[in-house]
């Protein structure tokens, strides 16, 4: 899941924990709300987390010798 898919989760969640005042047999719609927002959140920090790791920059392992101290057979 993307970070919009996780930022839509959010919101919605909101709408529901927030916006509404719906009243369904066994089902209760704010908790609904609330987890869909926490998903959301755990979404986005681990988004963050893998989007990190792939800025890390990681120096050459091998030597890199400039073309003017190569020597040919």
């Amino acid at each position: 899941m993307g970070l919009g898919g996780c930022i839509l989760l959010i919101g919605a969640g909101a709408i529901l924990a927030f916006a509404t005042d719906w009243k369904m047999d066994n089902v209760n719609v704010d908790l609904v709300g609330w987890i869909m927002m926490l998903v959301g959140l755990v979404g986005v920090f681990a988004y963050a987390s893998i989007a990190r790791r792939r800025r890390m920059i990681v120096p050459p392992t091998t030597a890199v010798v400039p073309e003017d101290e190569r020597h040919y057979p």
